[in-house]
């Protein structure tokens, strides 16, 4: 599904007070980002935030769930990004609120990854000249 004009232009302009947001396509949906920080997305036209165990009770106290995308595999998966509650496009101040946590939960997220291992550059050996060998 793709993600009208007018709903990225929707999007922006309700997250507007964090900043430069984004949004980039991705998988037949959007990605919502803050710099490099993907914070949220959206499928079709339903704005999903990210969560953690800190913001998770915010949104099924909203009875809101998980975004889940089914592969070819068939075997349906949960994401960690849930549904804003559509009552929040009433409440900038509150929606924004919620866009903060969601970025915290992202930061929190990417610092728990490991760092990428880094490639040893192996230095060619050193060749004995006919000097060195007496």
């Amino acid at each position: 599904m793709a993600v009208s004009a007018e709903y990225r232009d929707f999007v922006i302009e309700q997250l507007e007070p964090l900043g430069a947001v984004r949004i980039r396509n991705m998988f037949g949906g959007a990605g919502v980002y803050l710099g490099d920080l993907m914070f949220g997305l959206i499928a079709g036209e339903t704005l999903y935030f990210k969560v953690d165990d800190r913001n998770r009770a915010d949104f099924e106290a909203e009875d809101m769930g998980p975004f889940v995308y089914e592969p070819p595999s068939g075997k349906a998966v949960a994401m960690s990004y849930y549904e804003l509650p559509e009552r929040l496009y009433d409440d900038a101040d509150e929606l924004v609120s919620w866009a903060r946590k969601a970025l915290d939960a992202a930061l929190a997220a990417r610092s728990a990854k490991p760092a990428p291992a880094r490639r040893r550059v192996r230095q060619p050996a050193k060749r004995k000249t006919a000097r060195s060998r007496s």
